[in-house]
């Protein structure tokens, strides 16, 4: 059955998603981290949600599981787990959290736009559908990520300044990386299955913003050919899956890409189109205006 908007709830910001599930406001805008043993505000149970956030979950005592696309993570063993922006997560059959404990790390792709993390974070596997267990963890391991958690709580909720978003991404970079050193360990373990067609498609598509700048824009008829399969078939499943159909998937990539050119380059904004595949710069700002509410150069110029 293919999912519609009215099945689930779009989240564009870390306000969002602190509303919607019933957590207290973060104090900053682009980054919070929840304490997942105080319960969030009584609500109604929330449905499905399209997260345009990045999620790190350091769960303990959580008794079910988490859908992932079309997997699911199981938190019965592993306590950490990473869900990337544009993938559709709900719950996966009865879940108890009367015992829980740990922390949620939810932050913005644009806290990262203009540092080397915002390009390095796509090559991280664990962020990928393709991996759908947690991160089991030693004693020592979790305590310290569970330091470097509170070290990010802790800066988020100091008024901002100058210099709060660096050391914000430092101590991000810094989490994740002890993340991928962890992660390293248990995939020279587990066994990895087969990819399907979701995760091809996810490859090809980093692959096109890893080397945006060599090859034209693509069509959602370039990764149908790719994928050997229709155009109307790739939709479909990606937007049963993720919520979002191939077009969108190709547009938020673009996006992201052009964010991250826009804040660390001085590349005039024809550059930037051309840069992303685009043959008319026209037509990248007006796209990049219908999805943000900005052009390139008031992003840029507000951004600064």
């Amino acid at each position: 059955m293919k999912q519609t908007a009215k099945d689930f709830q779009v989240l564009d910001s870390v306000s969002d998603f602190a509303r919607h599930f019933g957590y207290p406001s973060p104090t900053h805008p682009l980054l919070t981290v929840i304490d997942l043993a105080a319960p969030p505000a009584p609500a109604a149970p929330p449905g499905p949600a399209l997260r345009q956030l990045y999620l790190v979950a350091l769960k303990r005592d959580f008794k079910g599981r988490l859908r992932y696309g079309h997997g699911a993570y199981d938190f019965s063993e592993g306590v950490l787990g990473f869900y990337a922006p544009g993938q559709l997560c709900a719950g996966d059959g009865p879940v108890d959290t009367s015992e829980l404990s740990g922390w949620l790390l939810v932050f913005h792709p644009d806290l990262l736009a203009r540092y080397p993390l915002g390009q390095k974070i796509s090559s991280y596997q664990f962020f990928s559908y393709q991996v759908h267990e947690a991160l089991h963890l030693a004693a020592r391991e979790e305590d310290v990520l569970n330091e470097l958690a509170a070290s990010l709580r802790r800066e988020s909720e100091q008024p901002t300044d100058a210099f709060s978003q660096d050391v914000l991404v430092a101590q991000l970079d810094l989490l994740l990386n002890y993340a991928n050193r962890y992660y390293h360990r248990q995939f020279q373990t587990r066994r990895v299955g087969p990819h399907d067609l979701l995760s091809r498609f996810e490859a090809l598509l980093a692959s096109y913003v890893a080397h945006a700048a060599e090859q034209p824009l693509p069509t959602v008829q370039h990764f149908a050919d790719a994928l050997h399969v229709s155009p109307a078939y790739l939709s479909d499943m990606l937007r049963t899956l993720t919520g979002q159909n191939t077009q969108q998937h190709i547009h938020q990539a673009i996006l992201e890409k052009a964010k991250s050119l826009l804040l660390s380059t001085s590349l005039s904004i024809s550059e930037t189109a051309f840069r992303l595949g685009f043959e008319y710069p026209q037509y990248f700002s007006r796209l990049f205006k219908s999805k943000t509410g900005q052009t390139p150069a008031e992003f840029r110029l507000s951004s600064n």
